[in-house]
């Protein structure tokens, strides 16, 4: 996959102040703030800042955890996975391939078939309807 690569300047003139945190600085939104907590529109959600599609909406459920919650990728090959030990905790960051961009975390507590939470910040997300 080809890398989209941006300067600042320019990730700040297409972001908004809260993408801009999330996306580029590693921020998060508030819990239970996020357009898409709860959702159930089916499509596609693409990340915002490059327009891969990550997740549909086929593997989201409700985590209660605050942020919409997916049980998998739309492909392994859309997102990097990242050892965070920031903020005194040991977790796995997911990242856009494409772009680099923060999406959230990835915890090993959730439902079948994979097992695993995608933690996915909404402000990072485009949901195309289908």
């Amino acid at each position: 996959m080809d890398k989209l690569q941006k300067t600042v300047d320019e990730w700040k003139a297409m972001l908004d102040p809260e993408q801009y945190n999330v996306c580029r600085l590693k921020g998060t939104e508030r819990p239970f703030s996020g357009k898409y907590n709860e959702t159930k529109t089916d499509g596609v959600y693409h990340c915002i800042c490059c327009n891969e599609p990550l997740f549909d909406s086929k593997t989201k459920f409700d985590s209660g955890c605050g942020w919409p919650s997916f049980y998998a990728p739309i492909a392994d090959s859309a997102m990097v996975e990242i050892r965070d030990v920031s903020h005194g905790m040991s977790r796995t960051e997911v990242t856009c391939a494409k772009c680099d961009a923060h999406l959230g975390h990835v915890f090993p507590d959730g439902p079948p078939p994979t097992g695993l939470r995608y933690c996915i910040n909404s402000v990072c997300l485009d949901l195309v309807a289908r």
